[in-house]
Parts: structure tokens; C-alpha cells; sequence
């Protein structure tokens, strides 16, 4: 499989709007295949861990200036995530995004700290690593390199956009991704597994033969691989964003690819999947306090209202 370009990686992100136990199931084993060639699964997640975990996995760094991961040329470290940018991202947004990180791992005796400790260090382990654009990038012969190199090194999944509307889900669909694609599926590989027999995968289809998901929008992707990792991560944000009842105030109005309201409706169309989430990601994460994600933008009828 190959690894996608600065260019085709754009055109798919448009498109798209813990160690495992000793004996696993054949979903773990599915979820850790990947082609040898590339070492990535999915076009985007390295399969071997090739970072280090800090002692505190919790560490968040200040925004520091790097020449690890040219064109960009600052980053910030938060839970196992780095944020990477150039002069055109603002600091603050930075900042914003790594406070929605923090938040949706509280250490709290509630939850279950060594399942989330497994999904952060698997980001740690995995390399995730999210660049920041601000518009689109102007680019060239060495940008297009400069960039390969990066994701042919890391986990880079995705990209955040430092756009004027529809920003909180811009931040909190992009950081699910990761944590579906890199922390959830080597955490909880049986359940959330980039695999067709995992819990997730058998749940979206579920769901796609219900009517309840729609994806057609990504049958343009060619590669088999890489469009199931895509729909599967899409999948998991609906399904976690619902869960915190985000979708009401902050998602899309037209409701075309996604049509369960909230997490009531969750439970009631799709009971295993939630109780599913509820024995691993509900228990691992919480989502990001209104007061943050009013600061990174406004609800969708505060949009239409201004």
C-alpha cells in the first residue's frame, strides 16, 4: 500500500468532512494487520511503536520551536498528541486544542485509569502527530516532500483546519480520530480495532444497513484498506460525539450522513454498540467542558444568530 501524498491525503480529508492480550481474538489480529511495505495500516497508523512514553503520561508541554517536523516549525505536546504548526497558527488555538485534549482525560477515580492510561501511551508509542493548517497550504516540490516525510514517520491521521466556522467540531472530530484510529484500537483492539471483525466495524455495518450511516461519500477512496479505516473512524466520531450529546448544539443541520440525535437515541437504535462504549471509551475519556469548546467557537444557532 502506499503512503499517501500532501495532495491525495487534502482530497481525502475533504472526503471525510496498550499492548494486545496474549492470546487474542481474531479481531485483535485483524486489527494489527497491516502491509510490510509501508508500515502503516490504513494509510496512516504505524503499527509499530516506535515513540517512547514519558514517565507521566500525562505531561503537556509549552509551544516550543522544532526542526523535527519540517515545514512545520513549532509544537506542543499534550497527552500523547503532538501539535505541530507554522508562523501562520495561532498560539491560542493551540493551546485551545490541547485543552479539549486535557479535558477529555480527567484523572478521576470514576473512570478507568488503566484503560485510559493504555490509550494515551498508545498515542505516545504510535507517534500521533496533528499538523495544523491555517487555509490551504501553498505548496511545492519540497513542501509536498518535507510533508510526505512526516506522515511516512508518524501517526498523522488527519489535519486541523484553523478555519472561521464550524471550529469546535473541526477540533473535536480531528482529535477523535486519532484517539479512535491510534488510542482506542491498539487500547481496545477487539472493540475498536481497524477491522472488519471488530466490535466497531461489525456495529457500522449494523448501522449502514439500518440507515442510520451513510457512506457513500467515501466510495471514491480506491484503496480497500484505507477507505475502511476512514469509514471506521468517521463511525467511531459519530458514535463518541453522540454519546456527549455534542452533536445538537455543534453538528451539521442537514443530519444526511449520520441521522441519531443524541445519546438517548444512541442507546435506544444501537444498545450493544453503546454498551459497548460504555465499558471502554465512556470509561477511558468524558467530553471537553462547554466552557472550552465556547471558546474555540460558537454553537451552530449562535452561528445563525450572528
Amino acid at each position: 500500500m502506499r503512503i499517501l501524498t500532501i495532495p491525495a491525503l487534502l482530497s481525502l480529508l475533504a472526503a471525510c468532512g496498550g499492548t494486545p492480550p496474549d492470546d487474542p481474538d481474531p479481531a485483535v489480529d485483524q486489527a494489527l494487520e497491516h502491509d510490510a511495505d509501508s508500515g502503516l495500516l490504513g494509510g496512516c497508523i504505524l503499527i509499530d511503536p516506535m515513540g517512547t512514553a514519558p514517565n507521566d503520561l500525562y505531561t503537556r508541554t509549552d509551544i516550543i520551536p522544532t526542526d523535527t517536523y519540517p515545514p512545520f516549525t513549532k509544537k506542543l505536546t499534550v497527552y500523547g498528541l503532538t501539535l505541530i504548526g507554522d508562523t501562520s497558527t495561532s498560539d491560542t488555538f493551540m493551546q485551545l486544542v490541547a485543552d479539549t485534549v486535557t479535558e477529555s482525560f480527567p484523572v478521576d477515580e470514576g473512570l478507568d485509569s488503566e484503560g485510559q492510561q493504555r490509550v494515551i501511551r498508545n498515542l505516545y508509542e504510535h507517534k500521533a502527530v496533528i499538523p495544523f493548517f491555517v487555509g490551504q497550504p501553498e505548496r511545492n516540490e519540497e513542501f509536498d516532500r518535507d510533508f510526505d516525510a512526516v506522515r511516512s514517520e508518524n501517526s498523522v491521521c488527519d489535519i486541523i483546519m484553523e478555519v472561521d466556522e464550524g471550529q469546535v467540531m473541526e477540533v473535536v472530530e480531528h482529535i477523535l480520530h486519532y484517539i479512535s484510529d491510534i488510542g482506542l484500537h491498539f487500547a481496545f483492539p477487539a472493540e475498536w480495532g481497524i477491522s472488519p471483525d471488530s466490535e466497531l466495524a461489525q456495529a457500522m455495518d449494523r448501522a449502514v444497513d439500518a440507515g442510520y450511516y451513510d457512506i457513500s461519500s467515501y466510495n471514491e477512496i480506491d484503496e480497500d484498506e484505507v477507505r475502511r479505516r476512514v469509514t471506521m473512524q468517521e463511525f467511531a466520531y459519530w458514535v463518541i460525539s453522540t454519546a456527549w450529546n455534542l452533536q445538537a448544539d455543534y453538528g451539521p443541520q442537514s443530519g444526511d450522513e449520520w441521522t441519531i440525535s443524541d445519546a438517548a437515541d444512541l442507546q435506544t437504535k444501537m444498545p450493544e454498540l453503546y454498551a459497548m462504549y460504555e465499558r471502554t471509551a465512556g470509561r477511558a475519556m468524558v467530553a471537553p467542558s462547554l466552557e472550552t469548546l465556547r471558546s474555540i467557537g460558537p454553537t451552530r444557532a449562535e452561528e445563525r444568530h450572528n
